[in-house]
């Protein structure tokens, strides 16, 4: 079993910061790609940023040079530092994850619960 949590949302005001942490943690080998989504109310889920296990990323157009994602391989965990926050950036993020429990193993898709960041204007 491989469990993600988020941690890190909250209410800021538009122009904000937030920096959002994804903690993985059970039986892990290695962990792949790991992701941010979100989810805004009435809207589908989108995809927000990506970044491998070597430290490539890639990041939505709506979020390209405010948002910046990050890992710590060590930690098993993935950041999601969000700046100049917009009204429109509200909704529930998501942190996705490619697990391998063991080396012979493939990928599993491991979601977190969700945390909501709200931004008033």
């Amino acid at each position: 079993q491989v469990q993600l949590v988020e941690s890190g949302g909250g209410l800021v005001q538009a122009g904000g910061s937030l920096r959002l942490s994804c903690a993985a943690s059970g039986s892990i080998f290695t962990i792949g790609v790991m992701r941010w989504y979100r989810q805004a109310p009435g809207k589908q889920r989108e995809w927000v940023a990506m970044i491998t296990s070597a430290g490539g990323t890639n990041s939505a157009n709506s979020v390209k040079g405010r948002f910046t994602i990050s890992r710590d391989n060590a930690k098993n965990t993935v950041y999601l530092q969000m700046n100049s926050l917009k009204p429109e950036d509200t909704a529930v993020y998501y942190c996705n994850a490619r697990v391998a429990q063991s080396s012979s193993a493939g990928y599993d898709d491991c979601w977190g619960q969700g945390t909501q960041v709200t931004v008033s204007s």
